[in-house]
This record gives structure tokens, sequence and C-alpha cells, in this order.
């Protein structure tokens, strides 16, 4: 006797009737958010490239000229930005790296281990985050200054080793995608808490770790305000810190300026351009688990 084949579930139609149609309005939304998102940088290109006329003319400049080589050359002997970017990828990678590690441990201490205070604890982490940054920077400066650290690189590097966010978004995806029963079963078999973690728990949740980590290592990129106040020697001063010093006191070379910020921003489209894919699919990968 032929046994029945399971009927095949129904296929998701269009209105054309095409299965997974995208209409064309999605493609034109989707151009326009591109192009408003690339502009500015563009633009900035163009002002390098032309100078300081391409925005005062009018109607205003659109396509870029050919002195962008001679206005990057020009950057490069009015403040010291190779090394500038060399300090900027250090400090960077260096935070998100460590960030990314203590920010896992600590998630994984509050989504699977039981101590007494847990949810107490992490609700203190939590109300940190509504504590706005520019009230910590005397404190901050304050022990920096203890530790003798001022005018070094380990001075913002340390303050941002870790984050209530970075805390919070580790635990939510070890609370979802580490089994307890994994958890329990590595135990019987004499794994302790650090070697569960290591071996088990940050594996699965490395998805995760990589954009917390490209996501702190763009806040530090693009940070200034710390920098500012406790860097004082031009060669330790982060590629922010350099763009700063691209303004003359009273006047403002806009084609100068603008071509240090072009090749500042350059090393996040690069990073953006290789690890974007992996990046969107740590994130998918948080959403649809649980």
């Amino acid at each position: 006797m032929s046994q029945a084949k399971p009927e095949a579930p129904a296929r998701r139609r269009g209105h054309g009737g095409r299965v997974g149609r995208v209409r064309w309005y999605v493609y034109a939304f989707l151009i326009v958010a591109v192009l408003i998102s690339v502009f500015p940088l563009y633009y900035m290109f163009v002002i390098a490239s032309v100078g300081a006329s391409a925005v005062t003319s009018i109607p205003p400049r659109l396509y870029p000229g050919f002195n962008f080589f001679d206005i990057a050359t020009k950057v490069f002997e009015t403040v010291p930005f190779l090394q500038s970017l060399l300090n900027s990828v250090i400090v960077s990678l260096a935070v998100a790296v460590i960030t990314s590690l203590l920010c896992a441990l600590a998630g994984f201490a509050f989504a699977k281990l039981q101590f007494p205070g847990r949810n107490t604890l992490f609700l203190i982490v939590l109300l940190t985050m509504t504590v706005p940054a520019q009230l910590s920077v005397i404190p901050q400066y304050l022990i920096i200054s203890w530790l003798d650290w001022v005018d070094t690189l380990q001075a913002i590097i340390l303050p941002g080793l870790a984050s209530a966010f970075g805390i919070f978004w580790m635990r939510q995806h070890l609370s979802t995608t580490l089994n307890d029963e994994l958890m329990a079963a590595a135990r019987i078999d004499g794994a302790n808490s650090w070697q569960i973690f290591w071996r088990i728990g940050f594996p699965v949740v490395r998805p995760a770790a990589f954009v917390l980590g490209l996501i702190t290592f763009t806040g530090v990129w693009n940070d200034f305000m710390w920098p500012f106040i406790v860097l004082k020697s031009p060669e330790l001063f982060t590629v922010q810190i350099a763009l700063k010093q691209l303004q003359a006191n009273r006047t403002i070379d806009l084609a100068l300026t603008m071509g240090g910020s072009f090749m500042a921003t350059l090393p996040l489209l690069i990073v953006f351009f290789f690890v974007g894919r992996r990046m969107v699919a740590g994130i998918m990968d948080g959403a649809f688990k649980g």
C-alpha cells in the first residue's frame, strides 16, 4: 500500500504572483537611503580635492577636482597624522578586544551563574546606562592623575574596558543560546565555570561578541572628548585630536580639515567593507535565537 506524501507547505506569493518578489519602490527607497548616507563623505572628498571654493561657489560644485593628494600631503606635514592613525588603531583595537571578552564573562555570570545579589547587581549595571558620560569625566581624571597616567595611551584604554551596554548585550545572548542541560552535562564531566565559559559559552556567542567589538571599535575611534582631556603630547594624539589640530585659532582651512576627516573615515569604511556581512549575521543570529 503506497503511503501518501505529505503536502508541501503553501508558498507565499506576492501580488504579482512571484515568490519573494520585492517591489521596485523598496529598491528605490534603499538607493535613496544609500545616496543620502554616502553624500557627506563624498562631499568631503570634493571639498578636499577642489578647495574651499567648492563650498562658496553658486551653484555648489558637486564633482571632485585634482588637488586631493596635495591636500593629503599638507595634512601629513601639518600634524603627525600617520602616528595618530596608528595610535587610534592601537587604542580602538585593544578596547574592542578586551571589552568583548570582559563583557562576555560578566554576561555569562549574570545569565548562567547563581550567586547572592545577582539581580540587584545587574539592575545597578543597567542603571549606570542612564548616567551621562560627562558626569564621569572629573572622577575619571582624578583617578588617572592619581595613577600618574595623564598623557599616556593607557589613560584612554583602561576607562573603556567594560560597558553596561556590552554586559547587557552579552547576557541576553547567553541567556537564549547557552543550554542549561549542556552546562549540567559539562559539570558532571568535571568542568568548572571558567572551562564551561571558554569551551562552550564563548564559542556559542562569538558572533555577538564580534558585533560588540566592532561597535566598541567604532565608538572609541570616534571619541574626542576624553582623549582631548588627557593627552598632551602630539605623538600620542588619536586621529580625532589630530583633526582638531588642523584648525587654526581664528581661521579654518576647509580643504585641509575635510581632507583629514576623509582620510580618518577611510579606515572605518575599510573595516566595515570586509566585516559588514559578518556583523549583520551576528545581529540577526541574536534576533532569531530563543
